[in-house]
């Protein structure tokens, strides 16, 4: 189960990236735990999985609408799926970069696989009791998803 300082890391591994990235702030709301099922996708996911001390899977999910906003903020004049999909595995890598630096070395991250569509399977193990994070950025939702046992 993640303590709460852990849950930080990531927390604020997002915050920093909407601040650096787009250089406007994102909020988050209260993180909960999903303890039926999984929890439900936006239309683009940037999935990292995670093996070493902890294990199980990071991934960052968001709309086609946000990112395209996040990508003319970054001065990015290509909004094709591809160039989205680019995006939303970056957003996902550098969150869980960030807390590979916050967990030491042990903290193994994958290189981010990245899903399209709004009915995407995340593979998981069951015996994992995800947190959700969710992601206010102007008028735009998305979600950070962490399950690591």
């Amino acid at each position: 189960m993640l303590q709460e300082r852990e849950l930080k890391t990531f927390v604020d591994g997002t915050t920093n990236y909407f601040e650096v990235a787009a250089q406007q702030p994102a909020t988050v709301g209260s993180p909960y735990l999903v303890t039926k099922g999984k929890p439900g996708v936006h239309g683009y996911t940037g999935v990292i999985n995670v093996s070493g001390k902890r294990e199980g899977v990071v991934y960052f999910t968001a709309s086609r609408a946000m990112l395209t906003v996040l990508l003319m903020k970054l001065k990015e004049t290509d909004f094709s799926d591809a160039t989205l999909c680019d995006l939303v595995g970056e957003v996902a890598n550098t969150i869980s970069g960030n807390a590979r630096r916050d967990f030491g070395r042990d903290f193994v991250i994958s290189v981010p696989s990245v899903l399209s569509g709004d009915d995407v399977d995340i593979p998981m193990s069951a015996n994992l009791r995800p947190y959700v994070i969710p992601i206010n950025w102007r008028s735009h939702s998305a979600k950070l998803v962490v399950a690591l046992k």
